[in-house]
């Protein structure tokens, strides 16, 4: 009987995986009475349950520390990224400041400069730089609005085409005004104009003359444009195919003349 006994302990270790006395302490109160036929129906459709949920993963907790160390790596890689968006909005919102500062500061030195220097090739009138379709400056367009003597105020491209003419010069310096380089070169831009205007024209480069250092190149065909510059530089052809370069300095002209 003892043999029994030691043998059937033995195979519900083997086949429970507990002593009996584990066992029986696991499963709590089990009712003495109750037929052998319930309970090995209870034990199969346990063993089918356990049976069901498939092999033991030996590397369950192996993979579970891997799994936790990428979680913790993508964890500090999102911080990071949140970190640096944040850093680049913060720059992104700097730059935008400082440069609706500067564009506002440079807006209003060309505005000024834009109204003296209209005023002075019309010869009276009034013109001013406006901003338009947004109340942020670093995403609103231009509008030029002029108001040559006698005549309403109005748009650039209402006007005739040497009015057109002068005011774009108007602008051009104005905005060279506020960075003058050491060197400006005109190309033909007194063609469009009648002498009229292209005496204007000149007394406006007089007036660049006298409030900066730079040196004016103005190309022209225009006669009244060559007779009030300080020289010239003349391309001629004295032989087919063979040009020559002649220059004249009209200021000492002048001098000699005198």
């Amino acid at each position: 009987a003892r043999d029994l006994e030691a043998a059937a302990r033995a195979r519900i270790a083997e086949e429970g995986g507990q002593a009996p006395d584990q066992l029986l302490a696991a499963l709590g109160e089990v009712d003495p009475d109750q037929p052998a036929t319930a309970l090995e129906a209870r034990i199969a459709a346990l063993r089918h349950a356990r049976d069901a949920l498939g092999a033991v993963n030996l590397r369950a907790d192996e993979d579970k520390r891997a799994l936790e160390a990428e979680r913790d790596q993508l964890a500090t890689e999102k911080t990071d990224l949140e970190e640096a968006i944040a850093k680049l909005r913060a720059g992104v919102s700097s730059l935008n400041r400082e440069g609706r500062e500067r564009l506002l500061a440079a807006f209003e030195t060309v505005n000024a400069n834009f109204s003296v220097l209209f005023t002075t090739l019309f010869g009276g009138g009034e013109a001013r730089l406006v901003l338009v379709e947004s109340d942020d400056p670093l995403e609103a367009g231009l509008e030029i609005m002029c108001q040559p003597p006698g005549k309403r105020l109005s748009t650039l491209s209402l006007l005739s085409g040497g009015e057109q003419t002068l005011t774009a010069m108007a602008l051009i310096f104005a905005v060279f005004l506020a960075n003058p380089a050491p060197i400006c070169v005109l190309d033909e831009v007194d063609a469009p104009l009648d002498d009229a205007n292209v005496s204007r024209f000149c007394d406006l480069l007089d007036e660049m003359t006298r409030r900066t250092d730079t040196r004016f190149l103005i190309i022209t065909h225009h006669a009244v444009t060559m007779g009030r510059m300080d020289r010239l530089f003349g391309v001629t052809m004295v032989e087919q195919g063979i040009s020559q370069l002649v220059s004249v300095d009209l200021k000492r002209a002048e001098a000699l003349v005198a």
